[in-house]
Order: C-alpha cells, then sequence, then structure tokens
C-alpha cells in the first residue's frame, strides 16, 4: 500500500500492463463471442449520418468510419492510454504529460475515443470537467488523506470479489475493465490485480456464496464495468443469479452510458429484460455528459423496463456549483435516468485535488431544494467502512412544547404545531 500522507511515483508496486494488456490477457474471448465484430447497432448508426453528431465527429476525429466507431469492441481496443496518443487529438497541459509519465505504474490511464471526444479546451482558471474525471494530473502524486481501500472492502469479503456489507445485499465484483479509467475511482487497488474480469473461478465461488445464503435479496453486479463482456457472458450470469430462488433483486453498476454508449443497445437491453426485475445504476457527473448517444443507450434500457437510477460524485471542477448540480439533476431527468445518489468522494489515494469541501455539498443541496423538483433531488451520502451515511442541510432549529421549529426552503422560519404530542 502506498503512503497514506504522500503518493511516490517511485512507490514499490508490481508493474502494471495497460489497459489493452489486460484486456488481451483476461477478456478477449468474452469480448467477441457474441455479435460478429462489424455488428452496427441501428440506434446509433442513424446518429451517426448526422455529420454534425458527436459519434461522426467523433469517427473523423480518430481518423475511422462511423460504422467503426459505433462498435464497443474499437472504442476499447483504441483505448488512449499514453500522451502520445492522447497527443494526437489533442493538446495536453504540462500537469497532463507528468500525469502519464509519472503515475503509469500506480493506476492505468485508458480513455475510450468517445469520451476523449468530449473533451475541450482547459485551462486553470477554466478545467475541462471531462478531461478531470479521466486524464492523468501530476496533482495526484501528493494527498494528505488517500488511502487504497477507504471502504475496508475486502474485510467485508467473505470470498473474493464479494462486498457483503449490509444483510439483505452484496456487492458482486465480476469485472476489472472499465471504458475509462476514472481517476478519483475508489477500487484503484484492484489495478494491481491481475485475472480479475469474469474470472470463471471468482464467478462460480461468488455465486455459491450467493445461493449458500437466503439472507440475500438483492445482488449489485458491478467491476470494473461488468457491460463490458459479450452480451451471451452478461447473459449466462444473469440466468445463473436469476436462478437462485431467494435472490429478488439484480443489479448493475456501469458507467456505459456515459463513456461508452454504444454498448448499451437495444438487444443487450433485451436480454437484460427477460431477466427481471432488473435496475442499471450509471454515473453522470456533468452536463457535458448528457449527449444524445447517452440519451439513447438509456433509452435503450428504460424502453425496456429497466429503471436507471444515476449516481453521480461531488468533484472540485466538475460538479462543485449549484448551476452545474442543477443542470446535470435537469438533464438526467429529461432523459428518464433518476438523480439517485450524490456521494462525496472517498478519501482514495491521488484525489485530494478533486475532493471539495463537504460545506460545498451541503449548500449545493440546500439551494436545490424548492429550485427543482423532489424527484430530481438524490441524497447526498458519504460512505463509510460501516455504511452509507445520507448528509444534508438542517432544517429543524428546535422544539417548542408540542411545537417544531423549521426553516423552510426559502429561509423562513415556520413553525409546526403540535406534531411533538
Amino acid at each position: 500500500m502506498l503512503d497514506p500522507l504522500i503518493i511516490h511515483s517511485n512507490s514499490a508496486r508490481p508493474p502494471l500492463g495497460t489497459p489493452r494488456e489486460v484486456q488481451e490477457f483476461q477478456g478477449t474471448a468474452l469480448l467477441q463471442e457474441s455479435e460478429p465484430e462489424n455488428f452496427k447497432p441501428e440506434e446509433f448508426l442513424r446518429l451517426g449520418q448526422d455529420p454534425t453528431s458527436i459519434t461522426a465527429r467523433g469517427a473523423k476525429l480518430f481518423k475511422t468510419d462511423v460504422e467503426t466507431y459505433i462498435n464497443w469492441r474499437w472504442h476499447m481496443k483504441h483505448q488512449v492510454t499514453t500522451a502520445a496518443e492522447a497527443a494526437k487529438v489533442m493538446d495536453l497541459e504540462i500537469a497532463e504529460q507528468q500525469g502519464f509519465s509519472e503515475l503509469d505504474h500506480i493506476f492505468n490511464a485508458g480513455v475510450t475515443p468517445y469520451y476523449m471526444g468530449l473533451m475541450g479546451a482547459s485551462t486553470k482558471d477554466s478545467p475541462c470537467p471531462i478531461r478531470l474525471q479521466a486524464l492523468p494530473r501530476s496533482e495526484e502524486l501528493s494527498d494528505r488523506y488517500g488511502i487504497a481501500d477507504p471502504l475496508l472492502e475486502k474485510e467485508h469479503s467473505p470470498v473474493k470479489e464479494v462486498v457483503h456489507l449490509y444483510p439483505d445485499r452484496v456487492a458482486f465484483c465480476v469485472a476489472q475493465l472499465c471504458p475509462v479509467y476514472c481517476r478519483y475511482c475508489y477500487r484503484k487497488r484492484r489495478d494491481n490485480e491481475a485475472g480479475l474480469h469474469f474470472n470463471r473461478t471468482i464467478v462460480d465461488r461468488g455465486i455459491a456464496y450467493i445461493a449458500s445464503n437466503p439472507a440475500i435479496r438483492d445482488v449489485l453486479i458491478t467491476g470494473g464495468d461488468p457491460f463490458i463482456a459479450s452480451d451471451a457472458a452478461i447473459e449466462n450470469l444473469l440466468a445463473r443469479i436469476r436462478a437462485i430462488p431467494h435472490v429478488e433483486i439484480i443489479r448493475f453498476g456501469t458507467r456505459t452510458p456515459v463513456t461508452l454508449p454504444y454498448r448499451v443497445t437495444a438487444k443487450l437491453a433485451s436480454i437484460l429484460a427477460k431477466y427481471h426485475p432488473v435496475y442499471v445504476n450509471t454515473h453522470f457527473n456533468c452536463p457535458e455528459e448528457l449527449t444524445p448517444e447517452a440519451k439513447v443507450a438509456v433509452e435503450n434500457l428504460v424502453n425496456h423496463g429497466i429503471p436507471v437510477g444515476n449516481q453521480a460524485v461531488l468533484l472540485k471542477g466538475v460538479n462543485d456549483t449549484y448551476q452545474r448540480m442543477f443542470d446535470l439533476c435537469r438533464g438526467l431527468l429529461m432523459m428518464r435516468a433518476r438523480p439517485y445518489y450524490l456521494f462525496h468522494p472517498h478519501n482514495v489515494e491521488g484525489t485530494e485535488h478533486l475532493r471539495p469541501s463537504v460545506d460545498v455539498g451541503l449548500e449545493i443541496m440546500r439551494k436545490l431544494r424548492g429550485n427543482i423538483t423532489g424527484f430530481a433531488i438524490p441524497t447526498y451520502i458519504i460512505d463509510t467502512p460501516s455504511g452509507k451515511v445520507p448528509i444534508t442541510h438542517n432544517y429543524v432549529l428546535g422544539r417548542d412544547g408540542e411545537d417544531l421549529i423549521l426553516e423552510n426552503p426559502r429561509g423562513e422560519i415556520w413553525r409546526e404545531k403540535g406534531v411533538l404530542t
């Protein structure tokens, strides 16, 4: 584990392969066994026919045709992993150049061409929120509080990659590959472990554990990103979990609608829908991610009866103002994705430059109340090793006899009579 106070670029860690090498070692068969390489989802092909679309512009930027660009496997095979690759499509800041070179042995860099195509110009005073999330930066080398496993997940794993914290549900980490390796990821530690992506032994033991524990009613399939596998591999996993009589709810945690929307095809959604009730939690952090392509991905899910919830992370320079969060939550509802959680960022190593004060989050939540429909307001959460703790502005000012003294959303004092009898 790295020093909890300072992340040194020369910390002793085993050498890491690039995401492409990890993919070749672990996941090639999983990526190819279901559909042909030239599979062209019609819903995205229609978008790409508009030359001004993000899809068409992305294909041009990466010097390929639209039909190739909408194939999700192409994006996984062409992840941007080095400064040299990134510099072919944009001008890198010095901090980003240094980040690629100084952090490659600490946490893999990997960004899909699609997500690279959402990046804009970035300055010190006006950073690009997409770049902050995905490109390594030299600021990651210093962190006073960061640790490798802030939620102590390994201590709550009765079998490998099954996190059993709450009595009735588990997180089942079946995947290791991701379309984008988010710089604030709280599971960075898994980067050092090989062979975790849909590993047959790990999956078998996890399913056996779930089957042996009748208290487990809810299984969250996560990773990594569990949608980075073939349709056949995902359906096989779903079928095995759904066959367990006491499992009522199956959820997926995936960022593919945000970072690789071409993966979330109508075909995949139809497979998921066979195993209802199935839910999907995704992870939009800023309005710039709410693209027409992302909208199609979410629509594919909800049109097949799969509710989509969003779990954002409060990040400095990304979404840490009221207006930014308002625009994100409003845009999510327009896409039929429900704002579910807003996480205060974990104290994971290398992320101090992205962590705002909790007071910032509380003020954002206070301003949202009364200014946007309650359906659009996520629960602000601090995630601890013992569970999620909701935090909120305190609207209860005091008690007076049988009356409760409150502050309303306009900041006015209100006496609610007779509620303390």
